[in-house]
């Protein structure tokens, strides 16, 4: 049998069955593969291809603002947005139609409109038009190719560094300190969210952008701060400190009947950014003593008729020795009020039992948190009388071992002012939402700490300790004030040194109390450190302040009865506030009796504070609406007006 010849170069017939095999499979699997794709997985991959085309990015929610009790903003966000061109990537046909409206509506400096329009169609440029565009040029430019919007939101102060430890700030984007941290779930808000369709360099199309969520902004939250007094009180109590080069110091300014805090100003070595008013306590000393008094009228152990010898000004009792300044033999404990005497307020003491000493304070307020909703707020320290010592019923008496906040200590005082009851302090008058949903804050009382008798009778001796002895600062021309000054020694390295704490705290009208005012220096410099030297100005400075300012939360009808019953005449030169700042609510302030009036003040160059203080010093109301260099008044500078009469900052970048 023969064999068929191979021919040369041919391939076996086994290999070439293979290599058809494997074609067959490749082809198999190339063909079951385009089907997965093209047909069972199409829906997935037409998504991704789609994804590749668009990007998704959160859109930022606008922080809610922060108002005063007048509605005055103290802290906004503004949306802004900054507007540049890539001159490259204009098209020809659109380019007139941009210039037009970047010249006409957008206002556009001519320097960088003649950038766009000379650039040609290779000349890679980016010009910049601006970074303060509203929202409706925004609007105008979106649908132009090359015009890139960024959007910004700025948070800003009118007022500078205004109240900046009450209202706080923000860190390394976290929101610290103030309300912005206490309120920040209510005043954050909710981002939005929003697509762009891409090409194929990854830029954004022009005009192909959809909002998938809009963002919703945060609530606003309205302090029962006066931006008025929060000014005055910040200027009063800086001026204040550099005078006397104190270390730093307190000053608020508290509604009695309400608990609300109209001011709260703390400086602490130059930081206005401190909240020592809450967060930094101190012993009091004298301002303490009519808690003392307090104590001894209400377990009747005493009475302020009653008589007390303080001897020749020294007393050593179990090893505390306690001296007064002036003053000696026999006195009543109202006159030992009076005259701050050391002596006579411990002695006063002496029935009370530990247990009774220390519930009185207890419910005045201090040893526990007032509640403010301000993060930082510290308790004090009222010692618990298991952990007192043999003289530790003296010290208290007077001021020592114990340490208060300036808060607690103000409220305290309100307590005095409107006849009996501890208020909750309130900083916070409402709060409300984007959509317009309030929560009030209505006042609240903690409880009852003594009877209106009892607050009468201490009243009446504050009242003498600002007409005849050591307040006499803090007097007040036709009006009575009810105050007390406190000296303490400040306590260092487990003992006391040559520094002092001076403090003074008074309410007014007497009568009829509408304010309470409490001013404390750290430290201070010089020949005076006494309270009733270096801060009782502070408080008749603020208290002018709060009749003379433009919002007053004081009730002028009110005013006009106190002034009516008070006993003390205007001395010479005192009659700054007498009835021309004292007029029915709603009323302007009536003219002075003088024919041609005072002349405005310059105040150009000045800042809007301190031109304030300025006027309002001159006896003038004050309006104006926005921060910035002054730059004038109307009336202007030089013009006659009637004291009490109002007159208008201009400043620059404001109105005419």
């Amino acid at each position: 049998m023969s064999r068929r010849p191979r021919r040369s170069g041919s391939a076996p017939a086994w290999r070439r069955r293979t290599l058809l095999a494997g074609w067959l499979c490749a082809g198999a699997l190339i063909v079951g593969r385009s089907f997965q794709v093209q047909v069972l997985d199409a829906g997935e991959w037409r998504e991704r291809a789609e994804l590749q085309h668009l990007d998704s990015e959160e859109i930022p929610a606008a922080r809610g603002a922060i108002l005063d009790r007048n509605g005055v903003p103290l802290v906004v966000s503004r949306e802004r947005f900054e507007i540049a061109v890539a001159t490259n990537e204009l098209r020809a046909s659109q380019k007139d139609s941009l210039l037009t409206i970047l010249r006409d509506e957008l206002k556009v400096p001519a320097s960088r409109l003649r950038r766009v329009e000379r650039a040609g169609a290779d000349d890679r440029e980016w010009v910049v038009l601006g970074s303060r565009f509203g929202p409706t040029a925004r609007q105008r430019v979106r649908r132009f190719h090359g015009v890139h919007v960024t959007r910004m939101l700025t948070r800003e102060m009118p007022y500078g560094d205004l109240a900046l430890g009450l209202l706080g700030r923000e860190v390394d984007g976290v929101w610290r300190g103030g309300i912005e941290q206490a309120f920040d779930e209510h005043l954050a808000g909710h981002p939005g969210r929003e697509q762009k369709a891409m090409d194929n360099a990854g830029r954004a199309i022009p005009g192909q952008t959809v909002t998938l969520r809009d963002p919703v902004p945060g609530g606003s939250v309205t302090l029962t701060i006066d931006v008025d007094l929060q000014e005055i009180s910040e200027d009063v109590l800086a001026d204040a400190i550099a005078e006397h080069e104190a270390r730093g110091g307190d000053l608020l300014v508290l509604d009695p009947f309400t608990g609300e805090v109209l001011a709260l100003a703390s400086i602490q070595q130059g930081n206005t950014n401190a909240l020592s008013a809450i967060n930094a306590p101190y012993e009091p000393g004298s301002t303490l003593k009519p808690f003392t008094v307090v104590a001894a009228l209400e377990e009747g152990v005493a009475a302020l008729e009653d008589s007390v010898d303080i001897g020749m000004g020294y007393w050593n009792f179990d090893g505390r020795a306690l001296r007064d300044t002036h003053g000696s033999g026999v006195i009543t404990f109202a006159e030992a009020l009076q005259e701050s005497s050391n002596i006579g307020i411990a002695k006063m003491a002496l029935p009370l039992t530990p247990e009774e000493q220390y519930a009185n304070l207890r419910d005045f307020g201090f040893g526990s948190p007032t509640g403010l909703p301000l993060p930082g707020e510290t308790s004090g320290r009222l010692p618990h009388p298991e952990e007192w010592s043999r003289p530790t019923p003296q010290s208290l008496a007077i001021g020592y071992e114990i340490s208060v906040t300036p808060l607690q200590m103000t409220l305290a005082y309100g307590a005095l002012a409107n006849g009996g009851q501890l208020m909750e302090p309130r900083i916070v008058r409402e709060t409300t939402t984007a959509s317009g949903e309030r929560e009030r804050f209505e006042p609240r009382v903690l409880r009852r700490v003594t009877t209106p008798a009892i607050t009468r009778e201490i009243s009446e001796v504050l009242v003498r300790v600002v007409e005849d002895g050591t307040g006499t600062r803090a007097q007040l021309g036709p009006y009575q004030v009810a105050g007390k000054s406190g000296t303490a020694k400040i306590a260092e390295r487990g003992g006391y040194g040559g520094q002092y704490f001076a403090s003074f705290v008074g309410y007014f009208p007497a009568d009829d109390p509408q304010i309470v005012v409490y001013a404390k220096l750290d430290a201070p410099r010089g020949g005076e450190y006494y309270g009733g030297a270096v801060a009782a100005p502070l408080i008749r400075a603020t208290m002018e302040a709060a009749l003379a300012s433009r919002e007053s939360p004081l009730s002028r009808a009110r005013l006009v009865r106190s002034n009516r019953v008070a006993t003390r005449p205007a001395a010479s030169g005192e009659d700054l506030l007498d009835s021309r700042f004292v007029t029915t609510e709603g009323e302007p302030p009536a003219a002075a009796s003088t024919a041609d009036g005072a002349r405005v003040p310059d105040v150009r160059g000045l800042t809007p504070r301190s031109a304030i203080r300025r006027l309002h010093a001159a006896g003038y109301r004050v309006s104006y609406d926005q921060s910035g260099p002054v730059i004038g008044t109307v009336p202007g500078a030089g013009s006659r007006l009637q004291p009490g009469d109002t007159v208008r900052l201009r400043v620059r970048g404001g109105g005419p």
